[in-house]
């Protein structure tokens, strides 16, 4: 099995992903701070080149899971700073397979269009956005120069899919359950090339609104939300 490590495994994101994804690879889990379900991980501070290169050490593949948005100097450590040493890392270590996420900006832009997909990154002028942004620009400039097969996924909201029907509710735009985003990242991980070796895609898994499309996700990478959503929406007339 191919060894992942997910940097940021207990966070908001990681804790509920991985484990749809140690079926199929030899998980190994990275962060700060402890677990939130008793898993064994590695401590790695991401503002600490050393630590990220040692954590990375045999792996196959990274997932890059850590954000953080409150503190203006830890946050460009994370955001900024940490991706350059995850990215660096790789380069040194010959990793070629490297998943990241980034801040949609889109959606402070384009709320009221359709058909929104692979459009200009405009971050704006918020301290959190420009931090995601340039760990963008760090990601495509290093994979670009090594070879690495860097994929950003952009969302602006994730959690669990409905448990039963929800008909008072709208399905949210631009959001992922987490099976889905799972799936997302086994195929970024196994996929041989991507264009130009970095590419974002929108990433949601309620596509039925038509306001943020998957097209090039489902181009590229051959996602496909893993079940239809829409019904659990339903009003019934």
């Amino acid at each position: 099995m191919k060894h992942i490590l997910v940097l940021g495994a207990c966070g908001n994101v990681g804790p509920h992903v991985t484990p749809w994804l140690e079926p199929y690879y030899q998980v190994h889990l990275a962060d700060i701070k402890p677990h939130p379900f008793g898993k064994h991980i590695v401590t790695v501070d991401m503002a600490s080149y050393e630590q990220v290169f040692d954590a990375m050490r045999g792996m196959d593949g990274v997932i890059n899971f850590t954000v953080l948005r409150d503190d203006p100097k830890i946050s460009f450590d994370v955001n900024t700073k940490g991706t350059y040493h995850l990215m660096r890392a790789a380069a040194e270590h010959g990793i070629k397979r490297v998943v990241h996420t980034a801040a949609q900006s889109a959606r402070y832009w384009f709320d009221n269009d359709f058909d929104i997909d692979h459009i200009p990154e405009w971050p704006g002028t918020g301290y959190y956005m420009l931090t995601k942004y340039l760990s963008q620009e760090i990601c495509r400039t290093y994979a670009r120069a090594y070879g690495i097969q860097a994929v950003c996924f952009l969302f602006n909201g994730l959690g669990p899919k409905p448990a039963g029907p929800r008909p008072k509710e709208d399905f949210p735009p631009f959001t992922v359950v987490w099976e889905d985003l799972a799936y997302a990242c086994r195929l970024a991980l196994e996929i041989d090339s991507i264009p130009d070796d970095f590419q974002y895609f929108n990433m949601l898994s309620h596509p039925g609104h038509g306001k943020y499309s998957i097209d090039k996700a489902r181009r590229i990478l051959g996602y496909e939300p893993l079940e239809r959503l829409e019904p659990y929406f339903k009003r019934v007339l």
